[in-house]
């Protein structure tokens, strides 16, 4: 069944309605048509069975048939992700929003190729949002995350955004398998954890260290090279695996 994105900002229960974007996808990509059927998902765990009625100037109304809840995963996963040249971005959020991440958080390290004024990394936060929605839509997740604009590390710690548990994915020789640190946390299991992986070449060593200053334990991807976008993937692979499970 065909699946469609409204913010949870406007999500009347009472008056569900398509914005123009998904109006468009719904009826000129799609074709569906009045009396067809569909799913609407909020992107913070709400989902509802609707049949379409009518396309107007700015949407498309709709008749919410039934909702369910689904349960939130039991760790929220951030991914601080050093952007690549290219195209790259898009896959990394793509595949990070099908592997459940609650958030992404783009860097500007010292070795990123893609800089941009301020008013880029606002045109870029929104595309790239629009690839997490895409891919919500795609997988059946209910929960989107959401994309920070582009900062840089130090910026991001700035923030003073807290985890239980902080990872930063490091070729350096201090670095330890994720299974290792995972397995001295077995007792209190996490809620929000962050990892951040680094461009092409890794972080600099003023970056690790930074990332440590915050509490960051450096983690070892094996001993084959990986290209940021596969480290980013795998990563979130490996948490997801180890941590996550469905709320109840």
């Amino acid at each position: 069944m065909p699946r469609f994105h409204i913010p949870s900002g406007v999500w009347n229960p009472d008056r569900l309605v398509l914005d123009s974007v998904e109006s468009h996808h719904a009826f000129d990509v799609l074709r569906l048509k009045p009396g067809d059927r569909a799913t609407v998902f909020d992107g913070e765990g709400t989902e509802a069975e609707v049949e379409i009625l009518k396309r107007g100037k700015t949407g498309a109304e709709l008749r919410k048939i039934s909702v369910q809840k689904t349960a939130p995963l039991k760790c929220r996963i951030t991914l601080a992700q050093a952007v690549p040249k290219g195209k790259n971005m898009d896959l990394i959020i793509e595949k990070a929003t099908e592997l459940g991440v609650a958030g992404i958080v783009p860097l500007l390290s010292e070795r990123t190729v893609v800089r941009g004024s301020e008013g880029d990394h606002i045109r870029k936060r929104a595309k790239w949002q629009r690839v997490a929605v895409e891919a919500c839509k795609q997988c059946g997740q209910n929960f989107l995350p959401q994309v920070a604009e582009p900062c840089t590390p130090k910026d991001f710690f700035a923030r003073g955004d807290r985890f239980d548990l902080t990872f930063v994915a490091s070729l350096q020789s201090d670095a330890r398998p994720f299974k290792d640190i995972l397995a001295e946390s077995a007792a209190n299991r996490p809620a929000s954890v962050l990892i951040l992986v680094g461009p092409e070449g890794d972080f600099t060593p003023a970056e690790i260290s930074l990332a440590k200053s915050h509490g960051c334990r450096p983690v070892t991807l094996g001993p084959i090279i990986l290209r940021t976008e596969t480290a980013a993937i795998y990563c979130v692979s490996v948490l997801n695996h180890e941590l996550q499970e469905r709320g109840k």
